[in-house]
């Protein structure tokens, strides 16, 4: 299939300081001369960013890792996972049309996505709000036929469920993906043939996958740099050797977010990405302990070595109180300086 760059493109392009701050984290990771190893994960930051790919942020990607433009969009036009064209507001929905979902009924799902977004893929609702295309397998071939929506998988489609799901999207609703016929994950459609002894069935509420979306709340939403970031289970467990996450808030209190690079040590790019884990403000950071330090001290990518835990809550404690250390003056000195 020919790919090529949209006709209208905007002017230019630029990450938002939470995706800088985490695009130049990224580009960390690897050893000198080896920058654009990054690309596929700052492409994709860039696509979440926008929605789509544009040539400028694509050419922006190419800029920060020192490669020639031409190289960056041999990426960004041979991996299907970038769109090259504006995608739905609301949400890009992926049919999927491989053997085993076209079998069961994926032509259904296409013609609901024809009357409802409109008659060809890639193009816009009038709303604005969707748009659809036909994809390669997509991994769920048990519980077809089935649609990437967003972040998640809603399978076992029928087409009136799709319509309904669409209808419920543009409503600003998020229905819970997974499989849509009452199955837990994968099982056999008719019943469980296996593990079902025992007074109780094995299987209660949603399979992880769907509960993890379901809490979430918002499963269509584009990665903006602003959210806390899910991580693995085991680095925020208690006692682990990695400590103990520290008190986070989704977004700053309605004072606004706190200066901190007012913290020894703190210059604008750890500001953004404490600011992605969830830190605002400096009286969050005056209740760490030495467990919180270090689990910061194990999720601050690309900043390893900088948190200066006593230091930090010293004077976070003292900011928080409307009070100063020394280190405080000595940093607002150089920045005034600078």
């Amino acid at each position: 299939m020919l790919r090529r760059l949209h006709p209208d493109q905007p002017d230019g392009f630029a990450f938002t300081p939470a995706n800088q701050a985490w695009a130049e984290a990224q580009i960390r990771k690897y050893p000198a001369g080896r920058e654009a190893s990054a690309v596929i994960p700052l492409l994709w930051r860039a696509q979440e960013q926008e929605g789509w790919l544009t040539r400028p942020a694509i050419e922006h990607v190419a800029d920060m890792l020192g490669m020639a433009y031409i190289r960056a969009l041999e990426v960004a036009t041979f991996y299907f996972m970038f769109q090259l064209s504006p995608v739905g507001s609301v949400a890009h929905v992926q049919i999927c049309g491989t053997t085993s979902c076209l079998i069961c009924g994926a032509e259904d799902l296409i013609g609901v996505c024809r009357e409802k977004i409109a008659p060809t893929p890639h193009a816009l609702s009038p709303d604005g709000k969707f748009s659809w295309e036909e994809v390669e397998c997509l991994g769920a071939c048990a519980n077809a036929p089935m649609a990437q929506i967003g972040k998640d998988y809603y399978e076992d489609l029928t087409a009136e469920r799709l319509s309904k799901i669409l209808d419920d999207l543009a409503l600003g609703k998020v229905p819970t993906p997974g499989p849509q016929n009452g199955r837990y994950a994968s099982e056999p459609a008719g019943g469980l043939t296996s593990l079902a002894g025992g007074a109780e069935s094995p299987h209660k509420g949603y399979n992880a996958s769907v509960e993890l979306a379901r809490g979430i709340g918002d499963t269509v939403r584009r990665i903006d740099g602003t959210e806390v970031p899910l991580l693995v289970p085991w680095r925020a467990a208690p006692g682990h050797e990695d400590g103990r996450r520290p008190t986070v808030l989704r977004a700053p209190l309605a004072s606004g977010a706190d200066d901190l690079t007012r913290l020894e040590g703190v210059d604008k790019p750890l500001a953004a990405m404490l600011n992605t884990l969830g830190i605002f403000h400096f009286a969050q950071i005056a209740e760490w302990g030495a467990d919180n330090v270090a689990w910061m001290e194990a999720n601050l990518e690309g900043f390893k070595g900088r948190v200066h835990g006593g230091i930090w809550v010293e004077q976070a404690r003292a900011f928080a109180s409307e009070g100063e250390t020394t280190g405080a003056h000595r940093v607002r000195n150089e920045n005034a300086e600078h």
